[in-house]
């Protein structure tokens, strides 16, 4: 059975404890809250940090206590920081890359969000993708529109991202790409096309989260992601207890398509990371 790599992505730049209570978002939460998704079989944590006021923060020394905590707590468990945009300063996205976490979010173009334009222009890619080679950081590519797959091969044709990147598609965010599965299907295509030695995973935003799962593996996806950053609730009507609930709730998916979750150092050879 091919393993799947679980990523669970613990706090985001959106919800908030009033979203949810179980949002973590002090670093001393976040660590906690990675453990115990760690326990339940998370072998990837996709990292935004907060100020205390809770908005979205690029400060360095709280991406370093979170990473050291989970290093500590978690062996092996890849480390990915978000280089996203909402509510950062675009000089500062890429501050914390100097602190070599094994993966790093790249987004390689522009898309609408519900509110406010999430802005990719070519020269911060470019700045973001050179700092993650300068660093030995793998990139993420988060696939919010058709573009985005093109703009990761014009990064490999330059030479700043080998020919096999991990690649995420997100669907389901308001204005930008919808949760259709015949989307997905013209999408992992054209990624097939284009970057054939990709790893790739799906995100499903909200009530989106776990039919974008079993489309994912359905195709074989080399990983799935949930967390508390795409969807706070388990249902309509109730609300996800923690990370580490919607991380069982993914295992469960894997092994209802036949697949088996992953070990640390069988997610970290799935994505080319060194161990």
């Amino acid at each position: 059975m091919k393993p799947v790599v679980i990523a669970v992505a613990i706090t985001g730049s959106v919800p908030r404890k009033t979203d949810n209570p179980a949002v973590p978002t002090t670093p001393s939460e976040q660590i906690e809250s990675t453990h115990a998704a760690y326990e339940a079989g998370a072998t990837l944590v996709h990292i935004h940090v907060r100020n205390d006021d809770e908005t979205p923060s690029s400060d360095p020394a709280r991406f370093a206590a979170v990473q050291e905590g989970v290093r500590r707590h978690c062996p092996g468990m890849i480390i990915q920081f978000s280089t996203g945009g909402r509510g950062r300063d675009q000089a500062a996205r890429g501050s914390s890359l100097d602190l070599a976490p094994d993966m790093a979010s790249l987004s390689t173009g522009s898309v609408n969000f519900p509110t406010i334009v999430y802005e990719n222009a070519p020269g911060l890619v470019i700045d973001l993708a050179t700092r993650m080679q300068q660093h030995n950081v793998r990139p993420e590519i988060e696939v919010f529109d058709l573009s985005h797959l093109h703009g990761a091969r014009r990064l490999v044709d330059s030479g700043l991202m080998d020919d096999r990147p991990h690649v995420q598609f997100v669907m389901g965010v308001q204005n930008a790409m919808p949760a259709e599965e015949r989307l997905l299907d013209i999408l992992y295509g054209e990624m097939r096309l284009l970057l054939p030695h990709a790893t790739w995973t799906a995100a499903g935003i909200g009530r989106n989260q776990a039919v974008v799962m079993d489309w994912a593996l359905a195709r074989g996806a080399d990983g799935v992601r949930t967390g508390l950053e795409d969807n706070v609730r388990t249902s309509r009507d109730r609300l996800a207890a923690s990370n580490a609930e919607l991380v069982g709730l993914a295992a469960e998916a894997v092994q209802r398509h036949g697949r088996r979750v992953a070990t640390p150092a069988e997610a970290r050879a799935a994505l080319g990371l060194r161990p």
